[in-house]
């Protein structure tokens, strides 16, 4: 009983930080999809836009730990889409946490929604899917990327890199970029040999399998 107890009150104090008062005067529109009602709200401190706020449809749900840069160029991306086939649309939120040369970092929330939830489903990280299925080496002379029975090979001698430049390993994970394209989520990571040298473009498409948000298919696409 003491365990039921604890149990209910640890997801009553969670429950709390979705369903909470309409938007403060100190919080501002940092985006919205006017012809569906929904706006997102947040508070500008430190240099970051804080303590979010979705009004999705009238009904107001907190999210406290959200975090999004203030440069315009990055404000967070609202999307309502069918993106899981099951005939309802979902909510989907792109933020950004951080960018600068040859760096951006972004977070994609997803919530699945009825009359009575509104439940944020889990995404497979971009980044946990390149470790289960990517292979990588990296050589003063070639870069490998295998994915599957696929092997891509660079000529690192063409790029003319410095070899004191160069990482000891392909950096896949220096920009993460989330969009929903086509009622699909994608993330797209762009490989990095040296902190200005990338080759092409890694492009995940995900699929709703197993209760979360997985990779449907990795593609690399060389540029």
């Amino acid at each position: 009983m003491k365990k039921y107890i604890i149990f209910s009150f640890i997801f009553l104090l969670a429950s709390s930080l979705y369903i909470a008062v309409a938007a403060t005067p100190e919080q501002i529109i940092v985006a919205q999809l006017d012809k569906e009602n929904i706006t997102i709200y947040a508070k500008k401190k430190d240099g970051l836009f804080q303590d979010f706020k979705i009004d999705f449809k009238g009904k107001i749900y907190s999210r406290p730990f959200w975090i999004n840069v203030t440069n315009p160029a990055y404000v967070p991306q609202v999307y309502y889409e069918d993106i899981n086939k099951d005939g309802k649309n979902e909510l989907i939120v792109i933020l950004t946490k951080g960018y600068g040369t040859g760096v951006l970092d972004q977070e994609v929330n997803v919530f699945h929604i009825d009359t009575n939830h509104f439940e944020e489903v889990l995404v497979d990280h971009p980044m946990a899917i390149i470790n289960k299925n990517v292979k990588a080496n990296l050589t003063p002379s070639k870069a490998e990327i295998m994915i599957g029975k696929k092997r891509y090979v660079m000529n690192v001698k063409a790029l003319k890199l410095l070899p004191e430049t160069m990482f000891n390993e392909i950096n896949f994970g220096s920009i993460i970029n989330y969009e929903v394209e086509n009622n699909q989520l994608i993330a797209t990571l762009h490989p990095r040999l040296s902190p200005g040298a990338f080759v092409g473009s890694i492009i995940i498409t995900y699929e709703y399998r197993n209760k979360m948000y997985q990779a449907k298919s990795i593609e690399f696409q060389l540029e």
